[in-house]
């Protein structure tokens, strides 16, 4: 055989014997084009989604692909998006996330999406879907988070979703579904969050439930339950919500009479159990039950329950719906088919009122979302579980207070993060700092240790650490930190005369002096904290308070969260700007007298007013900023500039140390307030 024919016959074989790439690759570009077509009927925000695109290279909105150049990931929430979803996401065999909240879809959730198996978090919520809930979802075996809420999702929900084994996350509130609660949901192991408020609910709460290992949050507010609360609930304390349920009874909760109270002619016994399925067959009509099935009292006493119940049910139901139609469901939230700017509010009036006295990050949306890089759960020992509640946020809060990360609200970019302004929902500011995946550490540990740092750090010059919020499906990790109004020292640099932020005298002093003590906790050991080194101090990394008088060290512990590579691509800039110390180019390391070299430029930098002053060999009145007009205290700049010197030597042993310098500072200093 010549050699052509060689080649020949090994494409054949190869043709016939595996799928083509190319014939996979145009498969999702047709099923992302029929999806187009459908989400977005009238072209106006998918603009980017071309038939002769390439889903993979970035130029697809929202749609970012794994490393086997496969589709893995559809971001769209908050777009505007107007149409439906087409059953073509099927197509889209490899997805692992999809997030199409906070849009205005409507029609009916696709069954064929229970063929996306890779599947982890489906996020359709705030929208305007109708129709059932598809039962084939249950055979998601992927499936970590389902969010439906805030929809007009009618019937009942599915028995079968008790069968996602990986199910950590099943929101349905606010939406109009009817029927009972599966019981057979409290067989899952992995349940953490379970919200089905704001629906017309009835019949009992599962025991089941109870029994549920790892519920954290049960939420039924607003149905027409009835019958004996089970008592195991009591152990989620906060976190089982049941308000505006009248027929409810139950021993341990302060709210509930005992069902001994309530009139037992109309309501069950309390030893007595309702049905715990969602598929009861009652025979009843909308206000009343047959009487064939009360003509058989003698023979089954089921019957009887079920016609009591059902008849007080009924009663209730009528009763709260009126109720609903009156108090606006008791907090200004309905199903807002109207618009996503309506959906929105609602959504953070609703998220405010569960949550007026909990923790921020009770509400868990990624199973294992905090963890972006590895396959495993994260080691989560390293974290108390005070840490945990007080410092994890989650998904939708965060995209909730950026408004869905808008452009408005972007402070900064760089090459490996983006930092945004955002609102939390107790009203605080925050700048939220968003990592991409491939910035961040891969060794799950390591990652994991320089997040729990960064939780234990506290001082009066340091930025806060709210907390932290990583999503696998997006591929960022994102860090929420106080927003500081006044910005970076940057903006005090390099300024004219007339400009109202030169900052007098006294407020360099103050904030000379702040630096200093923040940079000694950093280098100081403690029970609470190893010592750390900044490495990156410079004065974009000093914010400064309304009073600019006391400043904030900020991205602090960062570099224990990123890559060398991420590390080291600010290394030009900051050697750009003298920060970076003359050892580092032989050593290749950080250490305590780097950050303390680091110092010292940044001592001339506010003396001098200047970004770029030069000013190791002026003369004292040749460094003190000009638009001062004098107005300083001579003996205590000298004294500042000659500590300033010290700590930029050559030679790192002849440095300054940190406590030192804080001693030089609060003995030279005391007359600072007083300088005119």
């Amino acid at each position: 055989m010549g050699f052509s024919a060689f080649i020949l016959s090994l494409l054949i074989v190869i043709s016939t014997g595996y799928p083509s790439l190319v014939t996979s690759k145009n498969g999702e570009l047709n099923s992302l084009m029929d999806l187009k077509l459908n989400l977005d009927p009238h072209n106006r925000f998918l603009t980017s989604w071309t038939v002769s695109g390439y889903p993979c290279d970035g130029s697809f909105e929202g749609v970012a692909c794994n490393d086997m150049g496969q589709v893995a990931n559809i971001s769209l929430q908050g777009k505007g998006l107007t149409g439906k979803m087409s059953p073509a996401i099927a197509g889209l065999k490899h997805l692992t996330g999809l997030y199409l909240h906070f849009n205005s879809l409507t029609g009916e959730i696709p069954k064929e999406l229970s063929n996306l198996t890779e599947l982890v978090d489906l996020y359709l919520n705030v929208n305007s879907f109708s129709g059932h809930i598809p039962p084939e979802l249950g055979n998601m075996p992927a499936l970590q988070v389902l969010q439906l809420c805030y929809n007009q999702i009618s019937g009942s929900i599915p028995t079968e979703l008790s069968s996602l084994k990986k199910l950590s996350v099943l929101a349905l509130q606010s939406n109009q579904l009817t029927g009972a609660i599966p019981a057979s949901l409290g067989d899952s192991e992995t349940l953490i969050r379970l919200d089905l408020s704001f629906n017309h609910l009835f019949g009992s709460i599962p025991a089941k439930l109870a029994e549920a290992p790892n519920l954290q949050v049960f939420d039924v507010r607003n149905n027409t339950l009835s019958g004996n609360v089970p008592p195991g609930l009591n152990r989620l304390l906060q976190g089982f919500q049941f308000k505006n349920n009248l027929a409810l009874c139950g021993v341990g909760f302060p709210s509930l009479r005992s069902c001994r109270d309530l009139d037992h002619t109309n309501l069950i016994e309390p030893k007595t159990d309702i049905p715990e399925t969602a598929n009861v067959n009652l025979n009843c009509s909308q206000t009343y039950c047959s009487k064939s099935s009360k003509s058989r009292r003698g023979y089954y006493a089921v019957g009887i329950i079920l016609v009591s119940i059902v008849s007080t049910v009924m009663g209730f139901f009528l009763f709260s719906h009126y109720r609903r139609r009156k108090q606006k469901l008791g907090s200004s939230i309905d199903h807002f088919s109207n618009s996503v700017k309506t959906m929105n509010t609602t959504m953070v009036e609703t998220t405010t009122q569960r949550r007026k006295n909990g923790s921020p990050l009770i509400n868990l949306e990624y199973s294992n979302g905090w963890d972006p890089l590895a396959d495993g759960r994260l080691s989560l020992h390293v974290f108390s579980q005070e840490a945990m509640k007080r410092y994890r946020f989650n998904l939708l809060e965060i995209e909730t207070a950026t408004q869905y990360f808008a452009e408005k609200n972007l402070l900064g970019k760089g090459k490996f993060s983006a930092t945004f302004k955002g609102v939390l929902r107790d009203g605080s500011v925050v700048a939220i700092k968003s990592i991409t995946k491939a910035s961040c550490r891969s060794e799950e540990a390591e990652f994991a240790n320089g997040l729990n740092l960064m939780t234990s750090l506290r001082h009066d010059n340091l930025v806060r650490f709210r907390g932290f919020c990583c999503s696998r499906g997006r591929g960022e990790c994102f860090l929420i930190y106080d927003f500081i109004q006044n910005g970076s020292l940057l903006r005090y640099l390099d300024l004219k005369a007339d400009d109202v932020r030169v900052l007098e005298w006294s407020a360099r002093v103050a904030i000379v002096r702040g630096i200093a003590k923040g940079i000694e906790y950093l280098h100081t050991n403690s029970v609470n904290k190893p010592s750390l080194v900044h490495q990156n101090i410079s004065a974009e990394k000093i914010l400064i308070d309304h009073h600019t008088k006391k400043p904030l060290l900020a991205d602090l512990g960062l570099h224990k969260l990123l890559t060398n590579d991420a590390v080291y691509s600010s290394l030009k800039a900051r050697a750009a700007m003298g920060y970076l110390a003359p050892e580092y180019t032989n050593t290749g390391r950080f250490t305590e007298k780097s950050d303390i070299y680091a110092f010292g430029i940044l001592v001339f930098q506010i003396l001098s007013g200047k970004l770029q002053p030069g000013a190791c060999s002026k003369r004292l009145h040749e460094l003190i900023d000009g638009n001062l007009c004098g107005k300083y205290l001579e003996n205590e700049a000298e004294r500042i500039a000659e500590m300033a010197l010290n700590c930029t030597r050559e030679n790192p042993d002849e440095r300054m140390s940190i406590n030192e310098i804080v001693k030089e500072l609060d003995s030279c200093c005391s007359c600072s307030s007083s300088a005119v």
